[in-house]
Parts: C-alpha cells; sequence; structure tokens
C-alpha cells in the first residue's frame, strides 16, 4: 500500500504542511502514526481530496461536432467536394466521421463532421479549400 508523509500529501494537495498536520489531528485525514511522523495511506488522501478510490482517473477526451453548410453549389462541386475530403480520410483513425447532406433543389451540401478536435480541423480546412476554389 502505497503511503504519504505530511508533506507529500501536501504538496499533492497544494496546502501548507501545518493545514494538512491540523486535518490529520482533527481526524478528518485519516493517517497512522509512525515514530514522530505520520503516514497518510493513498486511498485515503484520494478520497479526503474528493477523488474516486482506487480508481485510475479517466483520460480526458474531447470531441467535435460541426455542420458546415455551403450555398449555391452545384451537383458536379458537391461531388468533386465530398470525394476529395472522403479521399483524405482514407488510412485516419477511425474515431472521425463524416457525413453529407446535398439539397438539389435549394444547391446547398452540409458536411457534418464528428469526431477528435485535431482530426475535425483538418477536414475543416480541407472543405474550406475545396469551397475557396
Amino acid at each position: 500500500m502505497e503511503q504519504y508523509t505530511v508533506e507529500q500529501a501536501a504538496a499533492l494537495l497544494g496546502l501548507h504542511v501545518k493545514t494538512v498536520r491540523n486535518y490529520v489531528r482533527d481526524g478528518r485525514l485519516p493517517a497512522v502514526r509512525v515514530g514522530k511522523r505520520y503516514r497518510i495511506a493513498k486511498d485515503d488522501l484520494a478520497a479526503f481530496a474528493g477523488l474516486p478510490v482506487g480508481a485510475p482517473a479517466a483520460p480526458r477526451r474531447a470531441e467535435v461536432s460541426s455542420i458546415v453548410q455551403i450555398d449555391g453549389i452545384t451537383r458536379p462541386d458537391m461531388d468533386r467536394v465530398s470525394t476529395m475530403v472522403l479521399a483524405s480520410l482514407a488510412g485516419r483513425p477511425h474515431g472521425l466521421r463524416v457525413e453529407f447532406a446535398y439539397d438539389e433543389e435549394r444547391a446547398h451540401l452540409k458536411v457534418i463532421v464528428l469526431g477528435g478536435l485535431e482530426e475535425s480541423a483538418q477536414v475543416l480546412r480541407i472543405v474550406d479549400a475545396l469551397v475557396r476554389d
């Protein structure tokens, strides 16, 4: 079982050593006395800090959901944009999803992009470059 000294616990919590020592003496933070020093169990420190005990923290993940609407686009131009975007995605991670919805009557295309931040940004840059042509 991993244990911390009062000094280590204070550093991890961002508190002054005296504050942590007072928490231990008041019984708010469980600790074991070893000689003249206290030892605080990792799980007790995590519980005190409000973290899940024994469970590793879940990695953070950010995702983008975006819809790009392109007005005044003809069917051949829509085919070119969708083909180029899909071709650029070949061999990319599977966490990215791109869909197209074309309304021929109104001559507008919607590009729906779902995925990670950097991958989505790359798709949006490609769409931007294709639309500017």
